[in-house]
């Protein structure tokens, strides 16, 4: 299911293979994010131009809209979004923790409120999964629950617990309606507590999953912190198995990871930044030590004469075809085509910058 190619001379950066169903995924690799069954703006076709390998779907928004069931009378989540690429679902975690006071943890799963209407449901780590069965997803996720930062220790400690738990029910529900092809992630909890990462890994390892995520970073927490958690915590995961840092989206961050070990990463940041009009450009990536690179505000008046390309270095659609002062026009206009063309660039980027990464490895 995965294979370790190398691991680089001057740092822990590895190269692997890992199989799915749907295909083959170079690693290291970064996931555009798919929420509700598509990236925004951007069709299958050409995701696949910009290098993407696989998409993450949002188990959460999914789930209350157009419900699991429906997907999986369509033929699966593959057959909807007409993508026949691999596909990562999350376990919907992140988005109830993010619900704040609209939700309730319990040992039996978490009840929230759904956005849409309020209704009460209670998401199980059962439900979690048979959901994403029903997607028919390539890489599927135990439910956690995702600690805030500042997080107390005993929170912390109950948290990982209650994690490791609902990692137990969620193993134990995908043995019982089979399927080997659906690949089953653990997630390390404990928030920034070293003893709690250990226990986290150590009872996951024990349960032995398909690959290990490291959950309950880039919330909030100082990079330095991040970086110490990381530290600890990735030599833990078993270096047979695919590494997964979940939300980490800057390039420094990305590189940083792929120095301790990560293999996988997802994010919002090029999509949402791009509909936004914050481009990156000028990629500069040498050596594993640094990426440098600018963001382009594209709205800045700056921009209005600049008949140059957004980035010269780009072979995108985007900067093949159009001038910076173009895509101002398009976003002062609030012309729906520059975000979609700021999204196909910046997702281009971090195909190129992960593409570059697998090549000093």
């Amino acid at each position: 299911m995965f294979k370790l190619l190398n691991i680089n001379k001057h740092s822990l950066a590895r190269r692997g293979v890992l199989k799915t169903s749907h295909g083959e995924i170079q690693t290291p690799f970064f996931m555009p994010i798919a929420t509700k069954g598509a990236v925004k703006g951007v069709t299958p076709v050409e995701l696949k131009e910009l290098g993407a390998q696989i998409v993450l779907g949002n188990t959460y928004h999914l789930y209350l809209r157009p419900g699991s069931q429906l997907i999986k009378e369509a033929g699966g989540l593959h057959q909807f979004m007409n993508w026949d690429k691999p596909i990562l679902t999350d376990s919907g975690g992140y988005q109830v923790f993010s619900l704040g006071k609209m939700r309730k943890i319990m040992p039996e799963g978490v009840e929230f409120r759904s956005h849409l209407d309020g209704q009460k449901i209670l998401l199980t780590p059962e439900d979690s999964i048979k959901a994403q069965l029903d997607f028919g997803s390539d890489i599927i996720m135990v439910l956690d629950e995702c600690t805030p930062y500042p997080c107390e220790y005993d929170y912390a400690k109950e948290s990982m617990k209650l994690t490791t738990e609902w990692a137990k029910r969620c193993k134990n529900y995908k043995l019982q309606k089979g399927g080997s092809e659906y690949l089953l992630f653990g997630i390390v909890q404990g928030s920034v507590y070293e003893d709690l990462r250990q226990q986290s890994a150590k009872d996951l390892i024990a349960l032995d999953f398909a690959g290990y995520a490291v959950g309950g970073l880039a919330v909030g927490e100082p990079e330095e912190k991040k970086l110490e958690v990381l530290d600890y915590t990735v030599p833990l995961l078993p270096e047979d198995k695919p590494r997964y840092l979940m939300g980490e989206g800057r390039p420094e961050g990305i590189l940083e990871a792929v120095k301790r070990g990560v293999d996988m990463f997802d994010c919002v940041v090029p999509t949402r930044n791009g509909r936004h009009g914050h481009l990156f450009v000028s990629l500069h990536l040498d050596s594993l030590e640094e990426v440098k690179y600018e963001v382009v505000r594209i709205n800045n008046e700056k921009y209005r004469q600049d008949f140059t390309p957004l980035d010269k270095d780009c072979d995108c659609y985007t900067c093949q075809n159009f001038t910076r002062a173009y895509l101002r026009h398009l976003f002062v206009t609030e012309d729906y085509l520059g975000q979609r063309l700021a999204t196909l660039h910046n997702v281009r980027f971090y195909m190129r910058m992960m593409k570059k990464i697998r090549a000093l490895i």
